[in-house]
């Protein structure tokens, strides 16, 4: 049974809202799925309870009385575009609290032992916003990010800890052949049914995602130390060795040369438990993979009967005997936007931009044809890999107006990848702008709100126009552009 303890925070805010920045597309139906992605966010927008560390946060869509790690730290990558207004970065407070300082708090964690995303998301936060007092606060006085990070490696295994719901289930283990990492299960690694060790089943597995989770964790401590300065260089270096023991620890035993990717690994006899599935990408984000690697994997991804097709990045390959062709039965080949905008960045880290462009052309589509056909005409949870219809869990529809993390597509997909605003450095004051290939004209963003700015792109094809209160460098299309205060007209 839901717990009613909460109110949105619209009905009890009594305020102005400011608008998130308004995109600049040719299809009318995109930007409206983009408009309805915030006004969908909007009503998951919280006041807290009583006795919470924050007075608002994002609620994922699921209980009203408890919140989820790595649905938290995906809502914080769409939250960051307008963040005055959706309290992502707030909302891993809330989390923080329970999880890593041990404290009670009336929001409780409902998985201890989600993905280890938090370094990540602070660092995507860092680089939108330049926020160095939050940056100091998490990473030297509380040392959150380093705490959380020797907590998954030494887990409080078969423990419910405070202000959580459920035991953990995480297991440092090794398999026969000396290969090292974590025991997970299917609800811990966030993908539920995930038919993931069919050969042996979950506790018979060393998670690829779980290992290469905490490699990205170790990366992104060590990129922000960098960004406070030279003063914390040995803290810095310290963290890039702890990221290189376990990079090579993936690189050494969960890859398979023979198929040119990532696989979870048997306990029994450290061989490759080989059902494929988005999972293995989290090697690509950790920048563990070599180029020839990235490469390789990436052809999975342009095969219809494997990850591409109309109906993009199912949740495991279609060639698996645990795929479900029908409605994707949630995590049996489901389309879900958190795993799908996160193969999509690790596709585009290694240069394959077109084929990143191309796979979140596809979702963010059907995304808007199911938003407009089906009814309630919403954004859905998850997708079914081979209609235009919401996937399901068990039979049951999957959950409607669900932004949270869906709005990844709408948003983020839009605005990174259909449109080209592909990264914004608040402390370097620079932003990269590179529409897709084969885009059609205008497209831009207006409005945007990034490290102390007030930003406007706008792309005709025949010039790109910014507008700025404060000046930048645009990197267009590869050039660097020194760009002043004002209105300035940049001919192609």
């Amino acid at each position: 049974m839901k717990a009613m303890m909460f109110l949105p925070l619209l009905a009890w805010v009594g305020v102005a809202v400011a608008a998130p920045p308004t995109v600049v597309h040719p299809d009318a139906n995109l930007v409206a799925l983009y408009d309805e992605a915030w006004r969908e966010a909007k009503t998951r927008t919280w006041e807290a309870p009583g006795g919470a560390p924050v007075k608002r946060y994002m609620d994922e869509g699921v209980y009203d009385d408890q919140i989820w790690i790595w649905d938290s730290c995906f809502m914080a990558q769409f939250t960051k575009y307008a963040a005055a207004d959706y309290p992502g970065i707030e909302t891993l407070e809330a989390v923080y609290a329970p999880v890593v300082e041990h404290r009670d708090t009336p929001l409780r964690v409902h998985i201890w032992d989600n993905p280890p995303l938090f370094a990540w998301c602070e660092l995507e936060h860092w680089k939108f916003h330049g926020d160095r007092k939050r940056l100091e606060e998490i990473l030297l006085r509380r040392k959150l990010l380093q705490r959380h990070y020797a907590a998954f490696m030494d887990p409080p295994t078969g423990r419910v800890p405070r202000g959580c719901v459920n035991p953990v289930i995480l297991k440092p283990a090794k398999a026969a052949n000396g290969a090292w990492g974590f025991v997970w299960n299917g609800g811990r690694s966030g993908m539920d049914n995930t038919p993931r060790g069919a050969d042996v089943g979950w506790g018979g597995i060393l998670w690829v995602d779980a290992i290469a989770q905490q490699a990205l964790a170790a990366k992104c401590i060590a990129a922000l130390y960098d960004a406070l300065g030279p003063e914390h260089a040995a803290e810095s270096a310290k963290w890039r060795k702890e990221y290189a023991r376990v990079a090579k620890e993936i690189n050494d035993h969960y890859w398979c040369e023979e198929d040119g990717f990532y696989y979870d690994v048997r306990l029994g006899d450290g061989g490759f438990s080989k059902v494929r599935t988005p999972a293995s990408l989290w090697p690509l984000l950790a920048g563990v993979a070599t180029q020839a690697q990235a490469d390789r994997v990436a052809k999975w991804f342009e095969d219809p009967m494997e990850f591409g097709g109309e109906r993009p990045i199912p949740t495991v390959s279609r060639r698996s005997p645990g795929y479900d062709a029908k409605t994707g039965d949630y995590w049996r080949g489901g389309i879900w936007p958190p795993t799908g905008y996160m193969a999509i960045r690790a596709l585009d880290a290694y240069g394959h931009r077109a084929l990143a462009d191309s796979l979140a052309k596809r979702i963010v589509a059907l995304q808007e044809r199911v938003f407009r056909n089906c009814e309630p005409h919403s954004i859905w949870e998850c997708y079914a890999p081979e209609a235009d219809e919401p996937s399901t869990e068990h039979g049951r529809r999957a959950r409607h107006t669900f932004c949270g993390w869906s709005a990844l597509g709408p948003i983020n997909l839009l605005i990174e990848n259909l449109i080209g605003l592909r990264a914004c450095d608040a402390a370097a004051g620079v932003v990269e702008w590179d529409p897709p290939k084969d885009a059609a004209f205008p497209l831009g963003i207006e409005n945007l709100t990034f490290g102390g700015r007030t930003l406007s792109l706008v792309d005709d094809g025949a010039a790109l126009t910014v507008t700025t209160d404060k000046p930048l460098t645009v990197l267009d299309r590869g050039t660097r552009r020194q760009i002043p205060a004002g209105t300035t007209r940049l001919p192609r």
